[in-house]
């Protein structure tokens, strides 16, 4: 298989704000002493040891295949999905300490104008680079940089509420209202924290395609089925960057091994057609062979052939895309 796309720039984009907004977010607490822009500025650290991750799984993930591994190693990027889970995890918990704290031991606010100022500037940065992280996510099937967009992009939402809460603190004089702020953003960032971990984990687990995506396939073996060409056993999986898609495919046995493989070229064409960058695996069997239908996963989901919803399963069996 040929090297995934070198991402690493987008890495290095993200580590580069995390560091600008680390120095902002730092300087707007120390200015003002919230809890709240204290908590804004923790998850900042959590984005620079994120973006740390991120560049490695990415350096890893662009490696080309070899003898060991012969899939490439795209999977890595689930790894830093979860590392930047947990990492999550402990900024919320430092988050959380400091606002009970702060919570029982209420403190005045100062420069809040200023510091306020600083934080939405940061967050001006962070929703930039969160922006061009998404966008390259979709483009490339990066798992890393959605992860790493989406987290950047709950940063903004969380230093938002900081703001209007700091900016509150500021107007009514009710010091408590910063820890409560930043208690919520705590909570907030540990709901990230699970939806990162759960992605990962779908991820090693091989999930299969989204279901718009299985459902074209499907349709396409379905227009080819015929009495004389039929289809099972389709299943398919995500893995990294990487789409797979693996099916029987049954024709006469008279046909030669040149028009099979005609045959299967053209299929596998519209598949990928359908479902870009999908690699697909496709193995061919005689339709008359026993041998044929051993294989037939239980469980499988039949289709017919158009305008034949009465076939006779025992005559031959159907279309069985058991998607896995």
């Amino acid at each position: 298989m040929p090297a995934a796309r070198d991402l690493t720039r987008f890495a290095w984009l993200s580590i580069a704000a995390a560091v600008v907004t680390i120095g902002m977010k730092t300087t707007a607490w120390m200015m003002t002493g919230s809890v709240g822009l204290l908590s804004d500025a923790a998850e900042s650290v959590v984005n620079l040891v994120a973006g740390v991750v991120a560049l490695i799984a990415l350096k890893v993930a662009a490696a080309p295949a070899s003898e060991r591994y012969t899939y490439g190693r795209t999977k890595a990027e689930y790894f830093s999905a979860a590392i930047e889970g947990m990492m999550i995890f402990v900024a919320a918990a430092v988050i959380l300490v400091s606002a009970v704290e702060r919570f029982l031991n209420p403190r005045p606010l100062d420069n809040v104008g200023i510091g306020l100022v600083i934080s939405i500037v940061a967050s001006v940065v962070n929703g930039a680079v969160a922006i061009v992280l998404l966008r390259a996510g979709r483009r490339y099937r990066s798992l890393t940089l959605t992860a790493d967009g989406h987290h950047l992009m709950t940063d903004v939402v969380t230093s938002v509420g900081v703001v209007v809460g700091v900016g509150l603190v500021w107007l009514t004089d009710w010091t408590r209202l910063d820890p409560i702020v930043a208690f919520a953003v705590g909570v907030n960032i540990i709901v990230t924290g699970i939806r990162l971990l759960l992605e990962s984990m779908r991820g090693l687990l091989d999930v299969t395609l989204p279901e718009e995506e299985n459902a074209r396939l499907t349709e396409i073996l379905r227009s080819h089925t015929t009495e004389e060409t039929r289809f099972h056993g389709l299943q398919t999986r995500v893995s990294g960057r990487e789409r797979y898609a693996t099916v029987h495919v049954l024709v006469p046995d008279d046909w030669t091994v040149l028009a099979g493989h005609d045959f299967i070229e053209g299929i596998e064409r519209e598949m990928r057609e359908a479902v870009p960058g999908l690699v697909v695996l496709s193995h061919l069997e005689p339709i008359s062979d026993p041998a044929s239908y051993e294989d037939i996963p239980d469980g499988h989901v039949e289709i017919h052939l158009a305008g034949s919803a009465d076939h006779d399963a025992s005559e031959t069996p159907p279309l069985t895309p058991p998607l896995r």
